[in-house]
């Protein structure tokens, strides 16, 4: 019997929390597992874990509309009907401002438009460490919806069903939208990634929200933890209240700016503070995934 496959979603509400940082370092200290960056509007990952592609698989995440020069008869119902303004001189489609909703095609008394599938981006499966790692490419001004991080998801598990790899580490997008919500469905733990800020405790309640909505089993780490002492009691008290275990806190480190710089992770630039803590946080997750696995 396949040992289940445990899927750890690292996330934090908001942006800048220092949330890549950490999950590319357990990327680093972890002996076997898989990769996954979901937050493919914006993928940081690739910049501090070297890579090799392996492949890139077109993504269609929404269909555009084309007129038909050949069925069109200039009426212009379509410019009328067009609430996002698409449509240019000439009945051209602007791909860029066209939102796919298909009113035009819907409402064009000759059916001269035809709604088409458009990329929107591309999956990138890599080789990192000689271990697989998943990503995306979004193209310039496209919509993530969620669909592309649920591919992402399905791919990586996939791929840990074909290799026997038991971990899936996965890097979620921040905020607490449609693509985190795909991130998170199903996963076996989530670690919150917060910051002693007042946006940070904010969107720390937000995504404590969600978690609990879906029922996953969740953690928090406070990282910068010794930028402000009134905010990190608040932090604790928020996590007191919710029954949501605090396992992590990492002191504000230089070295982690200057980590992302050299294009490494935390782990492997220095042996200090922030590392020795990232370290310990990590052994902790390992020791919660177990005890999951042994109930």
């Amino acid at each position: 019997m396949k040992p289940s496959i445990q899927q750890l979603a690292i996330v934090s509400g908001k942006g800048g929390t220092g949330k890549t940082s950490i999950a590319a370092s357990f990327a680093k200290l972890a002996k076997r597992r898989i990769v996954v960056d979901c937050d493919v509007d914006a993928s940081n990952m690739p910049l501090v874990l070297p890579h090799t592609i392996i492949q890139e698989i077109p993504f269609f995440g929404e269909k555009k509309a084309v007129i038909s020069h050949d069925r069109c008869r200039g009426c212009g119902d379509c410019v009328i009907y067009c609430r996002f303004n698409a449509i240019m001189d000439f009945y051209v489609v602007e791909p860029v401002l066209c939102e796919g909703c298909a009113v035009c095609a819907m409402m064009c008394p000759y059916e001269a438009i035809d709604m088409v599938e458009h990329q929107t981006g591309s999956l990138v499966i890599s080789q990192s460490d000689g271990q697989p790692f998943l990503y995306a490419k979004m193209g310039i001004g496209e919509g993530n919806s969620g669909k592309l991080v649920s591919e992402l998801r399905e791919k990586a598990k996939s791929i840990a069903e074909e290799e026997n790899y038991n971990l899936i580490i996965i890097d979620g997008p921040p905020g607490i939208g449609c693509p985190v919500i795909a991130s998170i469905t199903g996963t076996t733990h989530v670690l919150i990634v917060t910051e002693p800020t007042i946006s940070g405790i904010h969107d720390l309640e937000r995504i404590v929200q969600l978690t609990q909505h879906f029922r996953i089993p969740s953690s928090v780490c406070i990282n910068k933890s010794d930028i402000s002492e009134e905010n990190r009691q608040l932090i604790l008290n928020i996590c007191n209240k919710n029954n949501i275990p605090v396992i992590g806190t990492i002191p504000y480190d230089v070295n982690v700016i200057r980590a992302q710089i050299a294009g490494k992770t935390v782990v492997e630039y220095s042996d200090g503070s922030a590392s020795q803590e990232i370290t310990k946080l990590w052994q902790t997750v390992q020791t919660m995934l177990q005890a999951t696995i042994a109930k």
